[in-house]
């Protein structure tokens, strides 16, 4: 099979993707299956997509039971769904609406679009501006890829937005350097994903604070990786004390099935007419369905689950560093952690996928890690171990010495 799924992409799908050379078919819990069996421990769930496992059975008997009634009416009707999903995020984030998509890039764009359209409404067209930062990975599509630091995202697709100006993450004095009374928008991530798994410090939160008080800069906190539970929190927003105006999610919304979610304050839905965005597939019955199933999960069980577990993984993973000197720094927060390397992660990365534990490596140099959210201790000892004879085999035949 492997062969004839490799020959059937390479023939007929658009090559985006450096895929991993394996094929995975099925999965139940935290373990995934390839085609010949071999089972591995899931610490990726799909980035981070994969909050409830694989094969979570009140998640795939609530699919199955709405595509049986119906799976999609458009938004030119009302349906029965969309208002318990933007109740349930309302009640989580504090912020007051939701505009439903099908991603965390689309969600990224309707929150630029929002913020644009409320300074227009104020009368103030021209306040345009953009701060984001540094390190920061909103998306592929033209406003979220705007934001994206990484200038081989961007450079073959210039030019894109105007107005952006970027500032160092976790640099107080250049944020308030950079944002004035022509700034539309500060966008950032809590804590940065593809950029390294980079929290911002509780002192560049108080000055975002600081900033957006005396400017009245909207800010849009981009929860699309970190929200949703995995610190340990709805949203990791709310430990550091940001005030944001708008926040994207999408990910682990409706725990596999695609969603995004723009949660705007009341003030910023007040600015929006009918015809501003719109949609055809986002906050389709289905994809409502699964929400519901995931965030009753979320907010039930599996936040206090995760500060258990998650503070289990940090000691594990410093106990890894104290062990390895090749790892220079752990970050990270509840189940979502970044092991920097004083090397290029990839031979790591492919080390792991042999040992049979399913990792990532992101900006180059940094192994990523998102389990499930409801993995247990056990579990994580079990892929631990297998990452930690990665470490080993990879350093040793590097002659590094451990």
């Amino acid at each position: 099979m492997s062969h004839d799924v490799k020959a059937l992409e390479s023939k007929y799908v658009v090559q985006t993707y450096r895929r991993t050379p394996i094929v995975l078919v099925r999965g139940t819990g935290v373990r995934v299956f390839d085609e010949d069996g071999r089972e591995y421990l899931d610490l990726l769930a799909g980035i981070g997509v994969g909050a409830l496992g694989h094969g979570h059975e009140g998640l795939a008997r609530a699919i199955a039971e709405q595509s049986r009634e119906m799976i999609h009416c458009s938004n030119l009707f009302f349906h029965p769904l969309q208002g318990q999903v933007a109740e349930r995020l309302a009640k989580l984030s504090g912020l007051s609406r939701a505009f439903f998509c099908n991603s965390g890039a689309e969600a990224v764009e309707a929150c630029l679009k929002f913020a644009r359209r409320y300074w227009y409404t104020q009368r103030n067209a021209n306040r345009t501006e953009i701060v984001a930062m540094e390190g920061a990975f909103h998306g592929r599509t033209y406003g979220a890829l705007s934001v994206t630091w990484d200038e081989h995202y961007r450079a073959p697709f210039a030019p894109l937005l105007p107005n952006i100006t970027w500032v160092p993450m976790n640099d107080a004095a250049k944020l308030r350097a950079a944002v004035s009374e022509r700034t539309a928008a500060i966008i950032l991530e809590p804590i940065q994903g593809e950029g390294g798994v980079r929290p911002i410090s509780q002192e560049f939160a108080n000055a975002v604070n600081e900033v957006k008080a005396r400017t009245g800069a909207l800010l849009i906190a981009d929860e699309v990786q970190c929200g949703l539970g995995r610190t340990g929190y709805p949203f990791y927003f709310q430990k550091l004390g940001l005030q944001p105006d708008l926040v994207s999610v999408g990910k682990a919304l409706a725990a596999g099935v695609p969603m995004g979610a723009a949660l705007v304050k009341e003030e910023i839905a007040a600015a929006l007419s009918f015809g501003d965005h719109g949609t055809t597939f986002g906050g389709n019955l289905l994809a409502c369905r699964a929400a519901l199933v995931c965030l009753d999960e979320i907010s039930a069980t599996l936040m206090d689950h995760v500060k258990t577990v998650g503070a289990h993984l940090e000691r594990q993973l410093r106990a890894l560093q104290s062990k390895h000197p090749a790892i220079v720094d752990v970050r990270g927060a509840g189940l979502m952690w970044g092991l920097e390397l004083n090397m290029d992660a990839a031979p790591v990365h492919e080390a792991a996928i042999r040992q049979g534990v399913l990792v990532n490596r992101t900006a180059v140099k940094v192994i990523r890690l998102l389990p499930p959210l409801m993995i247990t201790k056990a579990d994580l000892d079990r892929a631990l171990g297998m990452l930690d004879a990665a470490f080993s085999e990879v350093l040793a035949g590097a002659g590094v010495a451990n």
